[in-house]
């Protein structure tokens, strides 16, 4: 008889307990859900001069070359989670955060890691985030950050190469093509340029005063323009000239590194 009697109030008092255990967990992971990455990962066919234009609102960005005539994107989301659509536009593929997901207030940041044909051209822009792009020969290599982030750029043989930054510092290490045009422009970060010793260009380099180094590249033709207290330009040839350069500093300073 007294077993009888005690089962039902165990069942009673253990009942809602167990109850609540269920209901916190459900809610625990539902927590968890929320605060949890969400990745994408996707391949497109490609030429080998293939066009990648991506615009990103903020997260770290990274663009790399292979050896297949595809592109791979892997993207990771923070929540709340973006909307990342990715459009094949005349043989270019085209992946534009910032529009796929205009009117949100709210949207996490997003990670990408990039492979493409070694000759594609690179367009990215973004407003927060780091931005790395290594072992390009594509026509152009264009890396804008509209805010704050670092711009690294290695192995880069173009014919046409921007990077520009408003806090963050800017490296290139890369080829100087004949006829080619390189601009990089960083309002708060240091500018450093990697260049093989034979280079050949038209230099325009523009920076708060004795902060413009150009190292083994210095000549006696260059022409020194500014007040030469606060701010100071360098205009000149290295070699021929064949190239032009185009560096504006406004905080930090600008170095030229022979390799």
């Amino acid at each position: 008889m007294s077993n009888r009697t005690l089962a039902p109030r165990q069942m009673f008092w253990r009942t809602p307990l167990s109850s609540a255990l269920v209901v916190a967990a459900l809610l625990g992971l539902g927590a968890a859900g929320v605060f949890a990455q969400q990745s994408v990962s996707k391949r497109y066919p490609a030429g080998k001069n293939v066009r990648l234009q991506l615009k990103n609102t903020s997260g770290k960005i990274t663009v790399e070359s292979w050896n297949r005539d595809e592109i791979k994107i892997f993207a990771s989301m923070e929540s709340p989670a973006a909307s990342v659509v990715p459009k094949q536009v005349n043989g270019n593929l085209v992946i534009d955060v910032t529009n796929d997901n205009r009117g949100r207030d709210n949207v996490g940041a997003v990670n990408f890691r990039i492979m493409v044909p070694q000759n594609s051209s690179i367009d990215i822009e973004t407003m927060v985030g780091d931005i790395r792009i290594s072992n390009i020969r594509g026509d152009l290599v264009r890396a804008h950050v509209t805010s704050e982030g670092d711009i690294e750029l290695t192995g880069i043989n173009a014919s046409q190469v921007f990077a520009q930054n408003l806090s963050g510092n800017i490296f290139f290490d890369g080829e100087v093509s004949r006829g080619g045009i390189y601009q990089f422009q960083s309002g708060k970060g240091d500018i450093s340029i990697r260049i093989p010793a034979n280079s050949t260009f038209d230099l325009v380099a523009a920076a708060p005063n004795k902060k413009i180094v150009l190292g083994q590249f210095w000549n006696s033709g260059f022409k020194t323009v500014g007040d030469g207290q606060r701010f100071s330009k360098f205009v000149g040839d290295v070699n021929d000239g064949r190239a032009k350069v185009v560096i504006t500093n406004f905080q930090g300073a600008i170095t030229f590194l022979r390799r």
